[in-house]
């Protein structure tokens, strides 16, 4: 048996990967258990890592920092990918007061985390720990530990008593959302009453009549021009037929039009036709093949990689093949098919039309699936390569004595960003599958959860129950609830946005998806995840760099 005696106690790479191994799996087996209808998830490979450490578990310490480098790097730049395509466009209007709202959550965590240095004389390094751990973002703790390893390449005792805060913090952390957002319902209520922002206008269906005498006989390109909103004429009915019509089609009076938009243009819409119909086109139990019975409706994936990040409008699939494009379906989302949308592999496109004609268009996108089920690992491996060596370029700040530097965190989280929304514009294919995506993602945090566990569990236990534990306790919870109630009672009372979207961005800016699936359960609808997902990546980014930059200007 001494084999087996080596393989688990002996400091090989070989035992390494048993070990961490191991706590990955019973930590997800743990994170299956729900408590009060409340799971922790993936969290519990850090907590079973620490108690893992606690009772001597070692790892080979290159081994162990090897794993939670490339863990945390994996994690930020396949997130990066994932949020990039929406990042930018959450800035728009729909999302602006929602994101604003967000970054007061992490600009007072951050001014709360500088009034208690002042005023308990915790270190910053222990109070970014904290915070870490009262947000729920393990990632921020990585990017903090770099920044403070930057500025004291040998404090490595200053990195384990950060995650030793953090592991303190987090239990109340995930509990502290829940209570401000339990709170939140109770005193003003789950119901409307304020502004509901969307992360993305949803396309709405419509049916109109063209009584307005201004639109007789204008093409459809010529009425487009009168208004300043962007709108599909999917299907005309005129004399009881049906056709699809190009941008050159003349409209008549007494047309019936089907038009695809965004619900808030429904009446700009109806005013530019005339009349609204009082027929509901969004059912999901409508035959559109016994509508259009001459016509077929089929979904198209773009596989062709030279269409990556070329504009819908210029391939002028319309007027070319008499076809229409309904909607675009990108990474689970319905998206308005506008000429200057951009295509992206893996869209799925919804196209009406004669069935020779939606079949030649199928061959010019590609819709080849099998495609997409070939990993493109050239855009991860050199996005990282970026990624690295951004992070580790100096960059000269005004007042600071040394460079600062993005670091493992910070530099593949910028360069997933930009790859993801700029890559296909410059031929690059970053398309991942959601579930390729996310195993990457899992896969990253897990084992970085896991190797963060062991290396700081060996004191967790003797500092929780020492009067310098409890006083984390106590300040972590300081710093989830102070920020999270504040901001929602502005987002409540001055704001006046719903307590749906409200809770939402609440547990999006707190990175905790354990407290969005508490908000789920209390209203109908998926509101607050939308609000979620608008102010997640801003939330995520600012974290891990603001995480640095207040170890790199404070410490």
């Amino acid at each position: 048996m001494d084999w087996l005696q080596e393989a688990f106690f002996s400091p090989t790479a070989l035992q390494a990967v048993i070990i961490i191994s191991m706590v990955s799996a019973l930590g997800l087996a743990i994170g299956r258990i729900r408590i009060w209808g409340v799971s922790l998830g993936i969290t519990f490979v850090f907590f079973v890592g620490i108690v893992a450490g606690h009772y001597g578990i070692t790892v080979n310490g290159d081994m162990l920092t090897f794993v939670q480098n490339f863990g945390l790097i994996l994690f930020v730049y396949t997130l990066g990918l994932q949020v990039g395509p929406g990042f930018f466009s959450s800035f728009k209007k729909e999302g602006i007061t929602l994101n604003l709202l967000a970054v007061g959550v992490v600009l007072l965590g951050l001014l709360l985390v500088l009034l208690l240095r002042r005023a308990t004389g915790v270190s910053l390094a222990n109070l970014m720990g904290l915070l870490s751990g009262a947000v729920t973002n393990t990632p921020v703790l990585g990017a903090a530990q770099q920044a403070l390893l930057q500025t004291d390449p040998s404090n490595l005792q200053g990195t384990a008593r950060m995650a030793l805060a953090c592991a303190v913090a987090y239990p109340m952390g995930v509990v502290g959302v829940i209570l401000a957002v339990a709170a939140m319902r109770r005193w003003g209520g789950a119901g409307g009453g304020g502004t509901k922002e969307p992360q993305a206008p949803k396309p709405n269906v419509a049916e109109f009549q063209v009584i307005n005498p201004a639109v007789f006989n204008q093409s459809i390109k010529d009425v487009m021009r009168l208004t300043g909103k962007h709108f599909v004429i999917s299907r005309i009915w005129r004399n009881g037929k049906v056709t699809i019509p190009t941008s050159d089609a003349i409209l008549k009076e007494g047309d019936h039009l089907l038009v695809i938009s965004v619900r808030k243009d429904v009446e700009s819409i109806r005013l530019l036709f005339g009349e609204q119909e009082d027929v509901d086109w969004n059912r999901e139990d409508i035959d559109w093949n016994t509508i259009d019975s001459h016509l077929i409706s089929r979904r198209i994936v773009v596989t062709q990689r030279r269409l990556n990040g070329v504009r819908l409008g210029s391939l002028r699939l319309r007027n070319l093949y008499g076809i229409n494009i309904t909607r675009v379906n990108r990474a689970g989302f319905d998206l308005l098919a506008s000429p200057g949308l951009r295509l992206q592999m893996g869209d799925r496109l919804t196209i009406v039309g004669e069935a020779p004609a939606v079949n030649n268009v199928g061959r010019i996108l590609g819709d080849e699936v099998k495609r997409l089920t070939a990993p493109n690992l050239f855009a991860i491996f050199s996005g990282i390569v970026l990624g690295a060596l951004l992070g580790s370029l100096p960059i000269a700040l005004p007042g600071m004595s040394a460079p600062v530097k993005l670091g493992i965190a910070g530099g593949p989280v910028v360069v997933g960003v930009l790859m993801g929304t700029f890559g296909p514009r410059l031929k690059v294919t970053t398309y991942t599958t959601q579930s390729a995506n996310l195993m990457m993602r899992q896969f990253g945090i897990i084992i970085y959860l896991a190797g963060l566990g062991i290396s700081s569990g060996a004191h967790f236990f003797e500092t929780v129950f020492q009067p310098e534990g409890l006083a984390w306790i106590g300040l972590g919870f300081l710093l989830t609830m102070v920020p999270v109630t504040l901001v929602g009672f502005v987002a409540r009372v001055f704001c006046k946005v719903d307590y749906a979207a409200s809770a939402g961005m609440l547990c999006g800016s707190m990175a905790n998806p354990m407290a969005l699936t508490y908000a789920n359960t209390t209203v109908e609808g998926d509101e607050p995840s939308v609000a979620y997902a608008t102010v997640y990546p801003l939330s995520m980014f600012l974290r891990v760099i603001t995480a640095q930059l207040m170890i790199l200007l404070f410490a």
